[in-house]
């Protein structure tokens, strides 16, 4: 297939009928090279400019992987989708080291590498502060508070309900505490208080009472001026695919109404009780509280 001057309109039923047909389809597209300073669909002389962004999602919206682009030659390139097979997500497979959670790295995801950075530094711990991350499974996303703050000793306490998940934690930062507790039921008085706490894709989970969970947080385990980190997952993970979009049961669109009334009650929870809120993030939505009289460092961006 050819598409020159057709509109997206007509190239997305033709990609998906492909797709259906074959699981693979192949195309020529004009090369988005040439289009730079353009908006996606102005024309031009090879035909209509759309950007390389543009496939990709077009690819993750059909369930698609883009295969490298091959040049053509005369301004064009070929294009290729592949349609991904039918796999389980990793919450299928379980949570522990055997697991498929155990193969998901979050910081191979830029937006969620850069802006985690970013909210890690905008809580700003303390050299020699204490971190309780709370699920924190094998512990792969700790390896950023070396990146925020590399001149800083952090006391590090990760919790989980999966042995074997922590048994790969410990092996990934010997440096850091793991144990093995429940997050409903934190041990109040020999636990203590952090300057930050952290809770990735954990409170939207089966058994977890958000509200309850954070107002124990916050009245047991944050030091006067502590902060959290709260992530709400914005994907989904199939077949090792990171796909954008929180998805609901019998929804074939993703669906971001439970994703934005979760959000927006940490939020207002957070500032009744005189935090500053900042949400950020793609496809791990990050919710960032710090005491209202913080002040907010510069130097941010990672």
């Amino acid at each position: 297939m050819d598409f020159s001057s057709e509109p997206l309109s007509l190239i997305l039923p033709a990609v998906r009928r492909a797709l259906a047909d074959a699981g693979r389809v192949t195309f020529s597209v004009p090369d988005p090279d040439l289009g730079l300073g353009l908006y996606a669909g102005e024309a031009t002389s090879a035909g209509v400019h759309r950007p390389l962004s543009v496939w990709v999602d077009l690819a993750d919206l059909l369930g698609a992987h883009l295969h490298t682009p091959e040049a053509l030659g005369a301004g064009r390139i070929r294009l290729t989708l592949q349609q991904y097979a039918s796999t389980p997500a990793p919450d299928a497979a379980g949570y522990g080291a055997e697991g498929d959670w155990a193969r998901v790295n979050k910081l191979e995801d830029p937006v969620f590498l850069a802006t985690f950075i970013e909210a890690l530094r905008r809580v700003n711990p303390p050299d020699g502060g204490r971190v309780l991350a709370l699920g924190v499974n094998s512990g792969r996303e700790l390896g950023a508070l070396a990146l925020a703050f590399p001149d800083r000793n952090l006391e590090v306490l990760g919790v989980d309900l999966d042995e074997s998940a922590l048994a790969a934690a410990r092996v990934q930062h010997p440096d850091f505490s793991f144990r093995l507790l429940d997050v409903n039921t934190l041990p109040l008085a020999e636990l203590g208080t952090f300057d930050l706490v952290i809770a990735l894709s954990l409170l939207q989970s089966p058994g977890i009472v958000p509200h309850d969970l954070l107002r124990a947080i916050r009245r047991h385990h944050l030091t006067s001026g502590g902060g959290l980190i709260l992530g709400f997952p914005n994907a989904r993970y199939l077949g090792g695919h990171l796909s954008y979009g929180a998805r609901m049961r019998n929804y074939v669109r993703p669906d971001l109404s439970l994703l934005c009334a979760d959000v927006t009650q940490a939020r207002r929870q957070l500032q009744k009780h005189g935090f500053k809120v900042f949400v950020t993030g793609k496809y791990e939505v990050l919710v960032t509280a710090i005491p209202a009289e913080a002040t907010t460092p510069t130097g941010l961006a990672f």
